[in-house]
């Protein structure tokens, strides 16, 4: 029996989906803020269940196919906050020790991982969508969330989803993927079966409940500072100071920044949708999924704006999952299609074992290089296995 593990990393839960020959044989949940207290919650659910022959690791913004044994111990710790999170360490403790609800997250990812690595788990990470050879390269220059690696993983199972729904094969499948989770939202497009665009969550014209989406760049430049706490504490939650999800919601009604901040979050949606129909001409679907998206107050304004685009339905997932998110589960079907399970033909089809470098290998500002992060980019970067766009660009400009 093939078994694999995925692990989605949510802003609110990280879940875990086993599947065993192609099918769900296992589910867990754990909130994000409690395993980052205690990782060894998530690193014991893993070991109860045994045997797994792949585990699907956080991956983050995505790099290439990965596997945990081929990135050296000494600097595993860098390379992890540089290419999987785009942080370094300190930032990520100071600002969890804060209280800083995103940085939760990126804290329990490393020290989860990190014992799986002490551990000699059989674990991967996968790519994003920037890093997939069936999106031209002129689309990702300065671009670094494009669709982190749960955005492709659950774009992967919704290509299988309609494959199956319409009964068809997967060349044939062409729609619009919107995910709309508790932090960030994201579009991707698919034509013939393959991610053709995408729009993360840090590139959306408006702000999700985390985060506040792209910015102006005359913001950027008269602010002038900026952190990673900016990333995942800018949203609809801290302009409107309201810190739940369910009571930002029953705000929307009489809450005047609410409501406007509600308004933003829809409008940036669906613009995004309607651009994706220049490369996608004629979608069968719009599938929603996340833990926004799934909501009755969004979903029906949304099938309503998109109606004259394509049909809009929710997800469904695989059968047989009852707990986790269908992020989650995409995570699981790619572990399997790596493995030569059940759905190797789909991840061949997508090529998404053919994708290559990071998500950082597309940023040609010339000033990158001489920052922080870029001289620690120069410096890791030599673990992938595949050649940088960038970097011979970047410095031939400095020289």
């Amino acid at each position: 029996m093939r078994k694999v593990l995925g692990i989605d990393p949510g802003s609110r839960s990280i879940d875990l989906c086993l599947l065993c020959d192609g099918e769900v044989c296992g589910e867990a949940s754990i909130d994000t803020s409690e395993a980052s207290k205690d990782p060894y919650k998530v690193v014991d659910i893993v070991e109860s269940i045994g045997g797994s022959d792949l585990v699907v690791l956080p991956s983050g913004y995505g790099v290439e196919i990965t596997y945990l044994d081929e990135i050296p111990e000494d600097v595993f710790i860098d390379w992890f906050f540089m290419f999987i999170l785009i942080s370094d360490q300190e930032e990520i403790k100071r600002l969890a020790s804060q209280g800083v609800e995103g940085a939760f997250i990126y804290d329990a990812m490393a020290k989860i991982v990190y014992e799986f690595k002490k551990r000699r788990v059989k674990g991967v990470f996968i790519p994003g969508v920037i890093n997939l050879p069936t999106i031209p390269v002129y689309k990702k220059i300065n671009k670094i969330d494009m669709g982190a690696a749960d955005k492709l993983a659950v774009t992967v199972l919704g290509v299988h989803e309609l494959s199956e729904k319409h009964d068809v094969d997967y060349e044939d499948v062409n729609y619009i993927h919107v995910e709309m989770g508790y932090g960030y939202n994201a579009v991707i497009a698919v034509r013939n079966g393959r991610i053709v665009d995408g729009v993360g969550g840090s590139l959306m014209p408006g702000p999700a409940f985390l985060t506040s989406g792209s910015l102006d760049l005359e913001i950027v430049q008269f602010i002038k500072r900026f952190d990673k706490s900016d990333v995942f504490s800018s949203g609809c939650s801290s302009i409107t100071k309201i810190f739940s999800l369910e009571e930002w919601f029953r705000k929307i009604r009489d809450n005047d920044l609410a409501k406007t901040c509600f308004e933003s979050m829809i409008d940036s949606v669906v613009k995004i949708v309607y651009s994706m129909t220049s490369v996608v001409k004629d979608p069968m679907e719009i599938l929603v999924s996340g833990r926004v998206g799934r909501r009755d107050e969004v979903f029906n304004i949304l099938r309503d704006r998109l109606k004259d685009v394509a049909p809009v339905d929710l997800m469904r997932g695989l059968e047989g999952s009852k707990l986790v998110k269908e992020t989650a589960q995409g995570y699981a079907v790619v572990g399997d299609g790596l493995l030569g399970g059940r759905f190797e033909r789909l991840i061949r089809h997508m090529k998404i074992n053919e994708a290559t470098g990071s998500s950082l290998d597309y940023v040609v500002l010339p000033r990158f290089l001489s920052t922080d992060l870029g001289r620690r980019y120069l410096r890791l970067r030599k673990f992938l296995k595949s050649q940088a766009y960038n970097i011979n660009m970047l410095k031939g400009l400095l020289l």
